[in-house]
């Protein structure tokens, strides 16, 4: 055994190098003889190299850190295709230009001298690169959001200046209609003041002259009709007065509906999505380490504890994407695919009735002979992939047609599935949470 071979890795290769190394050896394995390949890879020998790479995985993981020949002959193999590298590594020098997961994963399996520092420095630059995209992405998002904050800004004050219109003209009509009221009331008491000298004159006519009487009765039953008609122009204008000032609070009131009404139809068609950043957010700061909400939720709880899906189904507009046969092949393997679907879809369905969630579930079509017959139950949305898509892409398509911001719950055991929607901010679960979930119906 070499010095390099002898040195140990002290730290845990990331999924991403992992799942190079496990590329490089799968595209190996096939074109190994038969008496070269391990006992445990013996069944992928056969695969596709992407499907062997997926398929075998684990078995070639444990099978790269373990059997030393098999990873001299991967290190083979990886001289050839990567002379250029394989030859820098050797000779210690690392090439700048080089991705760190490419890296990572020759120097694992090449082991040249000091190979376990040349992976650790590799990792670190796979971390320093994800963290300068993930600030990349934060700062484009934040710039995205202060550029629709101003335009929603400019909106409101576009709106408040035409209510400020309309309020000023309402009050001018307001004002027309208090002068004639104030008018009318004028009329109205001077009519009152000429019917009461005309009664007092009247009376003095009365006592002054008898023979009179007849002429004065008369005067009277005219100044009477005279006062009757003036309480009639007087009710008229009282009712016109009513009518006019109801007539500006009905246009007063039909303007602030259109303008509330356009300001409702403004946020359907924009469709923005909710947000719970506040400016102070985008102030740089030092900040304590905090626990994120998800290392919250799951303190204390196993990781396919169905409390934790109850309470992801609760959040609002919720979408429960599900990976049909990973989750019935993990729960009832032994029904017949149509079984397995008609026993999923009516879990399902029970489900949507209870939380109200949206829920859509997903099924390979590759394996299928021909068209499906299934009664899609209410609440559920069951797909099919097209001819040439595995399920899984259809699932990263369904949650990337989301906008920013909604709530989607994939349901999915597989991890590649898994990692994928979890960088497209959808929230990935195991596949036996669900069915613990649907247990208890």
């Amino acid at each position: 055994m070499s010095a390099a071979e002898g040195e140990r890795l002290t730290v845990t290769l990331p999924d991403s190098v992992r799942q190079r190394v496990v590329e490089i050896a799968s595209d190996a394995l096939g074109k190994l003889p038969a008496a070269e390949i391990p006992a445990p890879l013996k069944p992928f020998a056969k695969f596709a190299p992407a499907k062997r790479a997926k398929a075998a995985a684990i078995p070639m993981a444990a099978a790269l850190e373990s059997d030393g020949a098999f990873r001299a002959r991967v290190a083979e193999r990886v001289r050839d295709t990567a002379p250029d590298l394989s030859e820098s590594l050797f000779a210690g020098v690392v090439p700048a230009a080089a991705d760190p997961h490419e890296i990572a994963a020759v120097a694992y399996l090449l082991r040249p001298q000091g190979w376990t520092g040349i992976v650790k420095d590799a990792l670190d630059a796979v971390a320093q690169g994800a963290r300068t995209a993930a600030g990349e992405a934060a700062e484009s998002e934040v710039a995205r959001l202060n550029a629709e904050v101003a335009e929603l800004r400019e909106v409101a004050r576009q709106a408040s200046d035409a209510l400020r219109v309309v309020q000023d003209e309402a009050r001018r009509e307001g004002d027309q209609l208090r002068r004639k009221v104030r008018q009318l009331e004028a009329d109205m008491r001077r009519a009152l003041a000429a019917a009461r000298s005309a009664e007092a004159a009247l009376e003095a006519e009365r006592s002054a002259s008898g023979s009179a009487a007849s002429a004065g009765e008369a005067e009277v039953r005219r100044l009477r009709t005279r006062l009757a008609a003036a309480e009639s122009a007087l009710d008229a204008a009282r009712r016109s007065a009513r009518s006019g000032r109801s007539e500006g609070d009905m246009r007063l009131r039909l303007l602030l509906d259109t303008l509330a009404g356009s300001v409702k139809g403004l946020e359907r068609e924009l469709a923005l999505p909710p947000t719970q950043d506040r400016p102070a957010d985008t102030v740089a700061a030092s900040a304590p380490d905090t626990l994120a909400p998800s290392d919250m939720s799951m303190q204390g709880r196993a990781k396919d504890d169905p409390a934790l899906l109850d309470q992801l189904l609760t959040l609002p507009m919720v979408h429960l994407v599900v990976d049909g046969y990973n989750v019935t092949k993990s729960g009832y393997p032994t029904l017949s695919l149509a079984e397995q679907r008609v026993r999923l879809v009516g879990g399902l369905a029970a489900l949507a009735a209870r939380t109200g969630a949206e829920v859509t579930c997903v099924f390979d079509g590759a394996a299928l002979d021909g068209p499906v017959r299934l009664t899609q139950p209410r609440g559920v949305r069951v797909l099919f992939s097209a001819p040439g898509e595995i399920a899984d892409e259809l699932i990263r398509r369904l949650v990337a047609a989301e906008p920013a911001g909604r709530p989607v719950v994939v349901v999915s055991s597989d991890r590649e599935v898994a990692e994928g929607v979890r960088r497209s901010g959808a929230r990935p679960v195991p596949a036996s949470m669900l069915l613990n979930r649907m247990a208890r119906f």
